[in-house]
C-alpha cells in the first residue's frame, strides 16, 4: 500500500464504485431536486431527492413494482417499464407539489434510449419540467414495447397494455 504524505485514500463510495462525488457536486449545488434514477435486475427506481446538511431526504419515490396495482403485465426491468414508472412518479411528485427536477442517473452510462432516459420520458411527458435533449430520449415505439411484441411472442399484447396502463396512470393525475 502507498504511504507518505502525498499519498490521499478515496473516499469509500468512491472505492467501492457507488458515487462520482464530481458530478454529485454539480447536481447538490443547482440547489434544484434530483430525479435520481436507478436500475436493478429486477425493478426501476424512481426517487426526488433533496441535497440537506444531515443528509439526503426522499420527498417522493415510484418503483416499477407499483405498476402491477394498474393492470402492467411485462417485465418490471424493461424499458416500457421504466417509462411508465417515470409517469407513476411524475403524478406523485405533482401530488407532492414539486412540479421541477434534474436528472441523476448516478454511474449509469449515458447511452442514448436507455432505459434511465424512458424514465425521463414519461416524467417529462407527465407534466413534471426537468431539462433534457431530445435526442437523448428512446423512440415511441421503444417505450410502448414494440421492440419487445416483435420478438417475444408470449409477451402477448404489450404495446396495448402499456397504452392502458399509461391511462389509468394519466386519470390518477386528474
Amino acid at each position: 500500500m502507498a504511504t507518505g504524505s502525498r499519498y490521499f485514500v478515496p473516499f469509500r463510495r468512491r472505492r467501492e464504485g457507488k458515487t462520482d462525488y464530481y458530478q454529485r457536486t454539480r447536481l447538490v449545488v443547482a440547489d434544484v431536486p434530483r430525479m435520481v434514477v436507478r436500475k436493478t435486475n429486477r425493478h426501476i427506481i424512481v426517487q426526488l431527492v433533496t441535497a440537506e446538511m444531515d443528509g439526503d431526504r426522499t420527498l417522493v419515490a415510484a418503483n416499477s413494482a407499483e405498476l402491477e396495482k394498474y393492470g402492467f403485465k411485462g417485465s418490471t426491468s424493461s424499458t416500457p417499464a421504466a417509462y411508465l414508472t417515470g409517469m407513476l412518479f411524475a403524478v406523485k411528485a405533482k401530488k407532492a407539489r414539486q412540479d421541477a427536477a434534474i436528472l441523476d442517473i448516478g454511474l449509469n452510462r449515458a447511452t442514448p434510449g436507455a432505459r434511465v432516459f424512458a424514465a425521463l420520458k414519461g416524467a417529462v411527458e407527465a407534466g413534471l419540467e426537468i431539462p433534457h435533449g431530445e435526442e437523448i430520449l428512446p423512440s415511441d415505439e421503444r417505450v410502448r414495447g414494440a421492440h419487445i411484441a416483435a420478438y417475444n411472442k408470449n409477451a402477448g399484447d404489450i404495446v396495448k397494455n402499456v397504452e392502458q396502463v399509461a391511462a389509468a396512470i394519466k386519470k390518477e393525475m386528474a
